[in-house]
């Protein structure tokens, strides 16, 4: 008949207290993970926003000064020339701002992508280990 000795159960004990230890730190990198996603996420949303609202501006006062400089084409002196220039300045900052924030919005990674990759690496650990 097997002994007892006074340190198996003590093992045991250590054994689940290191497993849910792991556990615990697992939980805790892969909630990491998923903060730092919603972080990307919601700063990216935020430059997206700022640049559409860039390009609505300077689209917004280039119309208006394509307007302006249809009424002032008639005049006499290089008010034509200053008008044509700010409006092409305008429209172009407003064409390369929406033009940066379509690439940006089509190039964007994945929601979740880091979290997904750790939850995948540890997938395959445990599976090679069954």
């Amino acid at each position: 008949m097997p002994e007892k000795t006074p340190g198996a159960g003590k093992g045991l004990l250590e054994s689940l207290t290191a497993l849910a230890a792991t556990l615990v730190a697992i939980a805790y990198t892969r909630l990491d993970l998923l903060s730092s996603d919603l972080e990307e996420e919601r700063a990216h949303l935020f430059s997206l926003l700022l640049l559409a609202l860039v390009a609505l501006f300077c689209l917004g006062v280039g119309v208006l000064l394509a307007t302006l400089l249809l009424v002032v084409a008639f005049w006499d002196t290089h008010r034509l020339l200053v008008l044509a220039t700010l409006t092409g300045l305008f429209l172009a900052v407003g064409a390369a701002a929406w033009g940066f924030a379509v690439h940006k919005a089509r190039t964007k990674p994945r929601l979740f992508a880091a979290s997904m990759s750790e939850l995948l690496k540890d997938r395959q650990q445990l599976a090679s280990r069954s």
